[in-house]
């Protein structure tokens, strides 16, 4: 059985002060002799000796003129202990933040490979809290609810559960750092409407081949695109925001999407980018039932409707009664049958559950 060794870590701190001590005590010195020779006030030299005053580039010289050692030594020794202290300090308050640790999907990370697997005892919670500070990119759970938290205020749900902020939170940072790593030119209105009109055509293409071409299509224009699993809790299948007033993002989870809710998903999240404010974030997951009918909602799920399937044809999807009709259908209007299945399921022209055969599961390796 291999054993996990921890670094020693001594509870107590040894400052510059204790070997001012010691030097004083080989030469029977005072602290007011000392004080005579380095041209201090004894004040100061108690000061000193407590490491309660730094040892800063002069008095180092002057300890290396008095006391012996080099000026280097005694810069060294002070920059450990204050670095020593600094450690202890954030051990403290690492500790008293651990309670943060319950705002938040820690086992789901976990799941993830965001943090490493362990038990949620007392004594791994602060460095959970560490790593997780890591994650968010901020300095301290106050910092996370003035990034993330407050970040409320501008979320669209669809849905009231979607009330679970560490959990969306977490759900979001995830795209955001996918995103990070990928450079796009400023965001272009025409530009992504060409994209997103290429991006139909390519619904009948498997997984493998439409993801890098969709995603290459909206990066040029300005939008990332990317693929995260979803997050128990958060409740959301897609996400439309804006990183900056240059890059937007749509962000979708991958559980349990079959083709026609994949496609539909996307270009409904893409409509927020084309149609509404750049303030707010859209928060959406597929056919609640608990809709909350906001106005952008619907004008995007309008945008998608019709997008997906225009008007002029509308019409006809009441003569589709068997698979032939729905394939010669979709194939004429260029468009996966799934779509097709999908419409006219949730129109209830069909039952839900007939012609589930033109669709298909859609997994993802990740991001590009």
């Amino acid at each position: 059985m291999t054993k996990t060794t921890r670094p020693f870590t001594p509870d107590w701190v040894s400052s510059p002060g204790d070997a001012i001590a010691d030097f004083l005590e080989e030469r029977d010195w005072t602290q007011a002799q000392l004080a005579e020779r380095l041209g201090y006030t004894t004040k100061h030299i108690s000061l000193l000796i407590n490491g309660k005053a730094p040892i800063n580039e002069e008095t180092a010289l002057k300890l290396e003129r008095v006391l012996g050692s080099t000026a280097a030594f005694w810069l060294r020794y002070e920059a450990q202990y204050r670095a020593a202290l600094a450690r202890k300090e954030e051990e403290n308050r690492l500790q008293g933040w651990t309670s943060w640790l319950d705002k938040l999907p820690v086992k789901e990370l976990m799941n993830q490979g965001v943090l490493p697997k362990c038990h949620l005892t007392a004594k791994n919670k602060p460095d959970l809290v560490k790593k997780l500070l890591q994650f968010f990119g901020v300095a301290s759970p106050e910092d996370w609810e003035k990034c993330y938290a407050r970040m409320e205020v501008s979320f669209r749900r669809t849905r009231e559960e979607q009330s679970d902020i560490g959990a969306i939170s977490a759900w979001l940072r995830l795209g955001e750092i996918e995103a990070e790593k990928l450079d796009c030119p400023k965001y272009s209105k025409p530009k992504f409407e060409k994209a997103v009109r290429k991006i139909r055509t390519l619904t009948v293409l498997p997984p493998e081949e439409f993801q890098p071409q969709m995603q290459q299509l909206c990066r040029e224009a300005g939008v990332v695109l990317v693929l995260v699993p979803s997050i128990k809790r958060a409740h959301v299948s897609g996400v439309a925001r804006w990183l900056n007033p240059h890059k937007a993002l749509i962000q979708l989870s991958l559980y349990g999407k079959t083709n026609d809710r994949f496609w539909f998903n996307f270009f409904h999240e893409a409509a927020h980018i084309l149609l509404h404010d750049k303030n707010n974030i859209f928060l959406d997951e597929w056919n609640s039932g608990e809709s909350l009918e906001s106005e952008p909602e619907r004008e995007a799920d309008e945008w998608a409707r019709e997008f997906l399937i225009p008007p002029e044809y509308e019409g006809e999807l009441i003569q589709l009664k068997s698979k032939n009709d729905v394939a010669d259908f979709a194939e004429r209007i260029g468009i996966h049958g799934a779509v097709v299945v999908g419409r006219l399921q949730h129109d209830r022209l069909i039952d839900p559950s007939w012609m589930n055969g033109f669709k298909e599961n859609v997994c993802f390796q990740g991001g590009e």
